[in-house]
């Protein structure tokens, strides 16, 4: 299967003011527009959360990227141990499968019927995994060029969109039949990297080597491009809220920020760090958005409010974390699980829901105080 040719790719300048035309995904040309940094509020003593953290049995070998399987078991991956691993919260005990040696992990999810799907970032496949027995089905690249799958995300029961960082591709595989769909980034060492799907079945994808996002309609296979106000940003990871808003990491510069493709506007926030490194990002089922700051020693666990504006919850990740790389929201337990560079798998507990962001606070005149940061006028 040959390369899809970009049908359309549509830039924002951030020297200028002036709205220019890029497209939102199945609809009509948007305005991209640039709001500017904003100032975000952060509380005398912002909420602390409940943080767990287990060991990973088997040292030095980076467990990652963990996801939920319909019984509530966690599994993950060791990308430095060629390994799927499963933890049982109620016994607290790991084990794993082995995968072939050197297939270096990236990512694993489960589907809906417990199947795991592995990115085997260092030897162009994706592999399905019977989880019972560990037996491993591989389906490789229909190109050579795409050599490491990178993140996956469902697209429904039938398929799953994922990224090629250094190959600079964007994928669809069908998961019966395991034919795969490729789209070429036409930007030099772009670096897919982070993806996200929105209720219209559109993938959503961080740019990591340049300052844009990237979509692709699932319908005609065409490419779009967006790019970000700063070109000094770079685009680590995404999650979409309920309202399809895309909100992102920039792990270059210290933002969070928000693409709403409805109306082509950008927003961002100057995170509490002065050095972030903001890397894993997730939204809860309240649309909160949490993220974890990794230059930080140790790693710092952040709330975002978009209803307030407000980083109303900052907590030190308690093994310092080295960094969190990806992490997944689970509604059953109102946690999210998360892999850590020093060799854990971490679990932080969330406030129950009805609980809400942090509420501004206000000085003796009556005018909200932002303990935020802000560039520009």
């Amino acid at each position: 299967m040959g390369k899809l040719t970009t049908i359309s790719f549509f830039l924002l300048l951030a020297s200028t003011a002036a709205a220019q035309p890029a497209l939102k995904p199945a609809a009509e040309p948007a305005l991209a527009k640039a709001a500017g940094p904003r100032l975000a509020l952060i509380p005398a003593e912002p909420l602390q959360l409940e943080i767990n953290e287990w060991q990973v049995p088997w040292p030095d070998t980076r467990p990652r990227d963990p996801d939920v399987a319909p019984n509530g078991t966690i599994w993950l991956v060791g990308q430095g141990g060629d390994y799927v691993a499963h933890f049982d919260p109620a016994s607290q005990e790991f084990a794993r499968f082995e995968l072939p040696p050197g297939t270096g992990p990236h990512n694993v999810i489960v589907d809906r019927d417990a199947w795991l799907w592995v990115a085997g970032n260092r030897q162009g496949y994706i592999g399905r995994m019977n989880p019972n027995t560990g037996q491993l089905s591989r389906f490789t690249m229909p190109d050579d060029a795409v050599k490491d799958p990178h993140t996956l995300v469902f697209a429904g029961r039938s398929h799953i969109w994922f990224t090629a960082q250094w190959s600079n591709f964007i994928g669809r595989l069908h998961k019966r039949t395991g034919a795969v769909e490729l789209v070429e980034v036409p930007i030099e060492r772009s670096r897919p990297y982070g993806i996200g799907l929105d209720s219209k079945g559109h993938p959503w994808v961080a740019l990591l080597g340049t300052h844009a996002l990237a979509t692709v309609d699932p319908e005609t296979m065409a490419l779009s491009v967006i790019h970000t106000p700063r070109k000094e940003s770079r685009l680590r990871r995404l999650a979409i809220t309920s309202d399809d808003s895309v909100w992102y990491t920039d792990y270059s510069e210290g933002y969070l920020g928000r693409f709403v493709p409805a109306s082509g506007e950008f927003s961002e926030w100057r995170n509490p760090s002065e050095e972030s490194g903001p890397y894993a990002i997730v939204a809860d089922d309240q649309d909160r958005i949490w993220f974890v700051e990794t230059w930080p020693a140790p790693n710092r666990f952040v709330g975002f409010d978009p209803a307030t504006e407000s980083f109303f919850s900052i907590t030190d990740v308690p093994s310092g974390a080295g960094a969190v790389r990806h992490m997944v929201f689970d509604g059953r337990t109102n946690s999210i699980w998360f892999g850590t560079d020093t060799n854990n798998l971490g679990q932080a507990l969330l406030p129950p829901p009805g609980i809400p962001g942090a509420a501004p606070e206000f000085d003796a005149t009556g005018a909200a105080v932002s303990r935020g940061q802000a560039d520009g006028p």
